[in-house]
């Protein structure tokens, strides 16, 4: 009796082992990450943010009931470039060289050599890394003439023809995502509407850029449909860049998925940002012109590289994160044509300091950890990326790396934190603007837009307030300007946008 009750004893210790080190094996088990960087793609696009779009996002609304809506997130710019320099680093891009503006496709490198990224991190905690799309953070490219000066952080057709006869396409080229902590890389260097247009893989230019393109115009071929002249690969063909992009992803998927080490793909999308251009089979899907067309391109895209996953049955331990790099390029004139809100009913556009050039669309799926179905109110920003995947792995964040990094993480999975995580939270726009936001409190120490909407700057009259406060709890379409109402709440919010900049 005694020998039969210890062997059960035994049977029941070995069995309960054997369950906790399952357990602990899957708790140990780092997820794929896969980060989806729309560009310029509206929070008002997407029907589940927006009920009266006029564009089918069916992908993308199926996508938001299997995990959590972030409702008030933002890119930490109103335009490209530096919300791409934040989400890499953790950093506010004004703590660069670039304190307005964007790069170029000739640009040199904006990430310091050396610089934590999230790239480099994931590395060193085992992942293997990719960069697949848009990179427009600069590139250190190899001259003909090393002595030649060109002009940094500007373009136009003199500029760039001067210093693209200067390159040499056959070199290396440097500072890329090979330079960041990026194992593999594919991309375009900078806008689609920038020279040179060309594809770039682990540093080498796939096909030298020996054509030149006029360009397209709006004048001449529509609405969106533009690009700069510049010098072009003889095999590219703009149409097809996106679908390009999506399937060396996919592609990407199916190598790494028998793969017992967990990896990272940076997907950087070039779309919806101009040239719309979208394929033949898209064009008339949506009730927003060519622009809406391509957006519904843009999630039918996103939905083939969430197929590769359940088609390698890699959808319940990959983490995938869908947002947008600012908001929509919709004019007055494009909502007053199609009666479409691409920014839903927030104030401007893209560039701009108001709502609409910052505020964004955020999904996030992973279904061992995060719920289906749910939403999040938690102010995030793009900067927030590098803090939240070191929370996820329960590892700290080097330190001195992404100062302007929070770690969302207990919002994604709504567990064991205080709201709101972020103390502040600012912004900028095309032409250097800033907002500060704390609370349900947003404060712009100027007037205007800053960035595409008209006008740009307002000279306060005698009697005007010089800038603007807003409470978006209340008032999250920036009617209501509380400047002189609150000039304790200015002050305050004054004094910590100089302190957070000045750091």
């Amino acid at each position: 009796m005694i020998r039969r009750f210890f062997l059960l004893s035994l049977l029941l210790y070995s069995a309960s082992c054997q369950q906790n080190t399952q357990t602990g094996q899957e708790d140990d088990q780092h997820p794929n990450i896969i980060y989806i960087l729309a560009d310029d793609l509206g929070i008002g696009d997407l029907s589940s943010y927006n009920r009266e779009s006029k564009i089918p996002t069916p992908n993308l609304d199926r996508f938001a009931s299997e995990g959590i809506r972030f409702t008030d997130a933002h890119s930490n710019s109103a335009v490209c470039t530096p919300t791409r320099y934040g989400t890499l680093t953790g950093r506010y891009a004004f703590r660069t060289r670039l304190k307005s503006g964007v790069l170029w496709g000739y640009s040199a490198p904006l990430i310091d050599k050396g610089t934590v990224t999230v790239a480099s991190f994931l590395k060193q905690q085992g992942y293997q890394t990719a960069c697949i799309g848009k990179w427009h953070l600069g590139l250190e490219w190899p001259k003909l003439n090393p002595d030649k000066e060109i002009p940094d952080i500007q373009w136009n057709d003199e500029v760039t023809r001067e210093f693209e006869d200067n390159v040499d396409y056959a070199k290396e080229v440097q500072g890329g995502p090979s330079d960041h902590g990026f194992d593999h890389s594919f991309i375009i260097p900078a806008s689609l509407d920038m020279s040179p247009y060309c594809y770039i893989r682990n540093g080498k230019v796939v096909e030298a850029p020996t054509d030149f393109t006029e360009g397209r115009t709006e004048a001449n071929d529509g609405r969106g449909v533009i690009w700069r002249p510049g010098k072009v690969s003889p095999g590219f063909d703009f149409d097809q860049v996106f679908p390009t992009v999506v399937d060396s992803a996919c592609q990407y998927i199916n190598r790494k998925a028998g793969n017992e080490q967990p990896f990272f793909l940076y997907l950087p999308l070039p779309a919806p940002h101009t040239p719309w251009l979208p394929l033949d089979e898209y064009q008339g899907k949506s009730g927003a012109g060519t622009y809406g067309d391509f957006v519904a391109m843009v999630d039918d895209m996103i939905g083939k590289v969430l197929q590769t996953l359940d088609d390698n049955e890699l959808r319940e331990n990959t983490l995938v994160i869908i947002t947008s790099d600012n908001g929509a390029d919709w004019r007055p004139e494009d909502i007053e044509a199609h009666q479409h809100r691409a920014n839903y009913f927030y104030k401007g556009r893209k560039a701009d300091i108001y709502e609409a050039g910052h505020r964004v669309p955020y999904l996030a799926r992973w279904p061992q950890a995060i719920t289906a179905g749910t939403t999040s109110a938690e102010v995030l920003c793009a900067t927030d990326l590098l803090a939240t995947v070191a929370g996820l792995l329960e590892q700290q964040v080097p330190t001195g790396a992404g100062e302007d990094s929070y770690n969302l993480w207990p919002a994604f999975i709504g567990k064991g934190y205080n709201s709101p995580i972020r103390n502040e939270t600012i912004h900028h726009s095309l032409d250097g603007y800033f907002a500060i936001r704390q609370g349900k409190w947003k404060y712009t120490p100027q007037l205007g837009s800053g960035g595409f909407s008209k006008p740009q700057t307002i000279a306060p009259g005698p009697e005007e307030a010089p800038g603007t406060l807003y409470d978006l709890e209340n008032d999250p379409s920036e009617t209501n300007n509380l400047y002189d109402q609150h000039p304790e709440k200015v002050q305050q919010l004054h004094e910590l946008l100089n302190t957070v900049r000045i750091e």
